[in-house]
């Protein structure tokens, strides 16, 4: 088995609450069409990613693509980092980049019904722990305007991949330096994360 390929549903969930904003592209589509799009999950009761709730602009030219094929590949990149020698404090080890991503394919439905509920939840995944959360009542004027050139979707998971290279092979005592040198604390976080025992 593929150490990197070893993850959960929470690690699923952990990443795309926290690194929301991903690319999207309708299958075999020219590469021009493809978009970055903030994506807030539904998950079940057994904790397993169901769908992705977002919206985009109805003149992109990924709306005519996703709404043509129904189809679309979504692409979340979670922390990633140049890891250095000098970080293992080991000048014979060879330098490597860290990350966590995911690789979801999904049907789309696209639908102005889902258009006010693909920005609450948005609003509310993003405002939320804030002192004052903002909400679109503050722009009830002005949303219907707004609102009209944007179009919600969702987006149901049909396959997931991940990979998750975060210092799983390493030897403890290099995995250690690593932690304890290493300037990106998110970075940091996750490494510790899929190292458990290890740090």
């Amino acid at each position: 088995m593929d150490i990197f390929t070893d993850f959960d549903a929470a690690d699923v969930r952990t990443l795309i609450e926290g690194y929301p904003l991903a690319w999207v592209a309708a299958p075999d589509s020219d590469i021009a069409t493809a978009s970055l799009l903030p994506l807030i999950g539904e998950f079940g009761e057994d904790g397993r990613l169901r769908a992705l709730i977002g919206h985009l602009a109805r003149r992109n030219p990924l709306h005519a693509r996703l709404a043509e094929t129904g189809r679309a590949i979504i692409l979340f990149n979670g922390p990633s980092g140049y890891v250095s020698p000098e970080h293992a404090g080991r000048r014979d080890w060879a330098p490597t980049w860290n990350y966590a991503q995911l690789r979801i394919t999904a049907d789309v439905r696209i639908d102005t019904d889902l258009t006010d509920l693909s920005l609450d939840v948005l609003v509310e995944a993003m405002e939320r722990g804030r002192a004052t959360p903002w909400s679109r009542d503050e722009i009830a004027g002005r949303y219907s305007a707004m609102a009209g050139a944007i179009i919600g979707f969702r987006a149901e998971v049909t396959a997931l991949e991940g990979r998750f290279k975060l210092g799983q092979d390493e030897k403890v005592e290099t995995l250690r330096a690593i932690l304890a040198s290493h300037p990106d604390p998110d970075l940091v976080r996750w490494m510790r994360r899929f190292n458990p025992g290890r740090c």
